[in-house]
């Protein structure tokens, strides 16, 4: 039985997690220095947009690279460039200048995410895909975690550089790790099994993973709503402090990557199909349950109980995802699809949360969100029926 290679996995691991922590602690900030340096609201949109449009449209390119060439000649210059990044944000002098910044972070990205996404699953041993793959989004949703509150205090005990500065050595500090840790390329085993990948229009014609796509990108646009809203919300109806606001949205995070680990383990022995469906009949009546609430308890108590349903789902969808990508030899290539689905559910949440807010009421964002979830599962059980092979 093929071993997991702890080697690589913990360079993967720590690396992500060092980049992850890295851009968690610049990009909360990043409003505040586009305001300084004269942006209006809109531009501050395109700062974001920039980042998700050059993400969005390099995924499916590095992904499909990744497949032919190796995951290393991708993960290793792409850590570098977060590092030079970093270099550009410190003498960036107006927002223009953050504009074209942003993209090429986009662009990073890219080259990033499903690559080593799809590196972890190359090496993944057969029927533990639930635990390796929540296991390793861990370094994810850690660093998603302290981030935001790492940059907060950066900024408030020295400056916003020092912010920018403290990303760049994190980003370093993963490239370092990779080039030096991670096998030659020619020793990976996408390179090894002289195998042309399944070709695009198999991939994007394939019902089965079709419906993953579509339930990554339903569960999404739940936490784009979550994101994006819940401080306005919780601002406008209950006069929360900005700390309590941001404890409100890091706890759903921390609730759901804690959990992944055993989550990712029951998925690697039940019924997989089973386990994203139940996460998402939870997702659903906790978003919905964001509209009901009366006090910030009740808000803690809706995003303690979302946290948990993306807990139980995820782990479980990325371990279909890495079945797809071995049967297929095209990891990279599926990773990229779900990290394009990724983008494009957070950009369609805060289109959808923004467009309630203007015609209607910011409280019709959570059951349209909860209405998207329970679409998105029901395609996923249409697509998937008969395709998941029992383990």
């Amino acid at each position: 039985m093929q071993k997991l290679d702890k080697k690589i996995f913990a360079t993967l691991f720590f690396s992500i997690f060092a980049t992850v922590t890295g851009v968690g602690i610049v990009v909360p900030l990043l409003p505040v220095y586009a305001h300084d340096l004269g942006a209006s609201g809109l531009y501050i949109g395109l700062i974001f947009g920039a980042f998700s449009l050059s993400r969005t449209f390099f995924l499916p390119f590095f992904g499909r690279l990744s497949d032919k060439k190796g995951r290393k000649p991708f993960i290793v210059p792409g850590l570098f460039a977060y590092a030079l990044i970093s270099v550009a944000f410190i003498y960036s002098q107006d927002v223009t200048t953050l504009i074209i910044i942003r993209f090429f972070h986009g662009v990073a990205s890219a080259m990033l995410m499903p690559v080593i996404q799809a590196y972890v699953g190359d090496i993944t041993p057969n029927g533990r895909e639930g635990f390796t793959m929540g296991l390793f989004n861990m370094s994810l949703f850690l660093g998603l975690s302290l981030g935001p509150l790492i940059g907060g205090l950066i900024k408030d005990r020295l400056n916003l550089q020092a912010s920018f500065i403290c990303m760049g050595l994190l980003a370093l500090l993963g490239f370092v790790l990779c080039l030096l840790l991670l096998p030659p390329t020619k020793s990976e085993r996408v390179i090894g099994i002289h195998k042309d990948p399944m070709p695009w229009s198999g991939l994007l014609f394939d019902r089965s993973l079709a419906g993953l796509f579509i339930f990554r990108f339903a569960y999404v646009i739940c936490i784009g709503i979550i994101w994006g809203f819940i401080p306005v919300y919780a601002d406008s109806e209950f006069s929360l402090s900005g700390s309590a606001i941001g404890i409100l949205i890091m706890l759903g995070v921390f609730i759901s990557g804690s959990i992944h680990v055993p989550m990712g383990y029951l998925a690697d022995w039940l019924n997989k199909k089973l386990l994203v469906v139940t996460g998402a009949l939870i997702v659903g009546y906790a978003i919905l349950s964001f509209e009901w609430a009366n006090n910030y308890h009740d808000m803690v108590l809706a995003t303690i109980i979302f946290g948990l349903g993306g807990g139980i789902s995820m782990p479980a969808l990325m371990a279909m995802a890495v079945l797809k990508g071995s049967k297929s030899d095209a990891m990279g290539s599926v990773m990229a699809l779900m990290t394009v689905a990724h983008s494009l559910g957070m950009l369609t949440g805060a289109l959808l949360g923004g467009i309630m807010m203007d015609l209607f009421q910011l409280r019709f964002a959570f059951p349209t969100g909860a209405l998207v979830m329970t679409i998105g599962a029901g395609l996923f059980l249409i697509s998937t029926r008969t395709k998941e092979r029992p383990q």
